[in-house]
């Protein structure tokens, strides 16, 4: 099976498990990937981060669907969030159809957050989330956590976090 590891990063986290899933399978990678560089494959791996609730690039995947068809397709969302299931559930039925969840692999792997590293685009948008959560009365754990993050970044990379997707591309 030939396999292919396509990914899109803006500030890291997305390459590093792009690089260790390749790694791993012992694949193929390619950073900013067209249909045409992948659609040779049997396995296409996409991971992407998540910025404000959409998938970076994905619909590479979810828009050529229809021209993936017989190929097994994985998709990886890397985030700074915990990434609990009551939280990843409404963002998978975003970005996915009911009939792409079940015929896509998709897993979220905790990446981090680091304010210095954002595009201007998305520190405007960042800093309008700190001033909405440093306006709240009460916080939860993770809205103080994303407030700290502003002035220490946080990374939460794990090798050990691509082991369910490697097990699923594998068997």
């Amino acid at each position: 099976m030939k396999t292919i590891v396509a990914y899109k990063s803006k500030s890291g986290y997305t390459k590093t498990y792009a690089e260790w899933i390749a790694q791993e399978i012992g694949c193929d990678i390619r950073e900013n990937a067209e249909l045409s560089d992948i659609i040779g494959y049997d396995t296409i791996i996409y991971g992407g981060g998540m910025y404000a609730g959409g998938f970076n690039g994905a619909k590479l995947i979810t828009k050529n669907f229809d021209k993936l068809s017989g190929k097994k397709i994985v998709l990886f969302a890397v985030g700074s969030n915990p990434g609990r299931e009551r939280e990843m559930q409404p963002f998978w039925e975003m970005v996915l159809t009911a009939e792409q969840q079940k015929q896509i692999g998709h897993f979220y792997l905790r990446g981090g957050f680091d304010f210095s590293k954002l595009t201007s685009g998305d520190k405007i948008l960042m800093k309008m989330l700190k001033v909405r959560l440093q306006k709240l009365k009460e916080r939860t754990e993770d809205e103080q956590g994303m407030l700290d993050a502003y002035d220490k970044p946080v990374d939460f990379r794990n090798k050990e976090n691509i082991r369910p997707l490697v097990e699923y591309v594998l068997k």
